[in-house]
C-alpha cells in the first residue's frame, strides 16, 4: 500500500523551498553557531539575494531535492534538508540538514525530517546510498545520525580550524537495505 504521508511526519512536513523563503534563510545567517555547524566555510552571512539565487539554482537542477522543514502546528519554516549531488548511475546522494530556528533544535524536528527525507531517498528515488559529513564538535548531529542508522565510515583528520583549534570531519553513510531493515 502506498504511503499517503510521504512528506508529513509527526512534528514536521517537508515542502520545496523557493526564492520567497530567502528572507527566513537570511535571518538564520545572523546565528554564527548555525553557520559553524552547517558549513566548513567561514561563518559569514549571505545576503537575502545570494540565498534567493542559491534556491533558484537548486530548483533548476535534476541532481538535487531541496526541502524546507515546516512545523505541523503553525507551518513555520524552521530548517531545510537536501539530497544533493545525486549520481543517478550509482544511485548515491549527499545529504545536508540545518535547523535554522534555534528554538526547534533538540526538539525531535530534525529526527522527524531526516526520517521523511530518508524514506523519500530510498523508497521514492530508489537510491542505494546516502552519505553526509559532520564536524566532530557537532555531537547532537552525530547522535542523530547514528540513531537513524548511519555508520561512520571515515575521518578527515584535522579538516578544519575554528577558534585556533583543529577539528576532524567524519564521513557517515547509510545503505538502502540498512534503512529498510530497521523499519517497524
Amino acid at each position: 500500500m502506498l504511503s499517503s504521508t510521504l512528506f508529513e511526519g509527526r512534528k514536521v512536513r517537508l515542502f520545496p523551498l523557493n526564492p520567497n523563503d530567502a528572507a527566513v534563510l537570511a535571518r538564520w545567517q545572523a546565528d554564527a553557531d548555525y553557520l559553524r555547524l552547517l558549513d566548513s566555510e567561514p561563518a559569514f552571512a549571505k545576503s537575502e539575494q545570494q540565498l534567493a539565487d542559491w534556491l533558484h539554482d537548486r530548483r533548476r537542477g535534476r541532481d538535487s531535492y531541496l526541502f524546507g522543514i515546516r512545523t505541523l502546528d503553525d507551518d513555520g519554516l524552521i530548517g531545510f534538508v537536501e539530497l544533493g549531488d545525486i549520481l543517478w548511475t550509482h544511485r548515491t546522494s549527499w545529504l545536508a540538514i540545518g535547523i535554522g530556528d534555534r528554538a526547534y533544535r533538540g526538539q525531535g524536528c530534525g529526527y522527524d525530517a531526516m526520517r521523511l527525507v530518508l524514506d523519500f531517498a530510498f523508497k521514492e528515488l530508489n537510491l542505494h546510498r546516502v552519505q553526509l559529513t559532520v564536524f566532530e564538535y557537532n555531537e547532537p548531529a552525530i547522535a542523530l545520525y547514528e540513531k537513524l542508522g548511519f555508520r561512520r565510515e571515515g575521518i578527515y583528520r584535522e579538516f578544519l580550524q575554528r577558534d585556533g583549534q583543529r577539528y576532524d570531519m567524519y564521513l557517515y553513510g547509510l545503505l538502502a537495505h540498512e534503512w529498510l531493515e530497521q523499519e517497524p
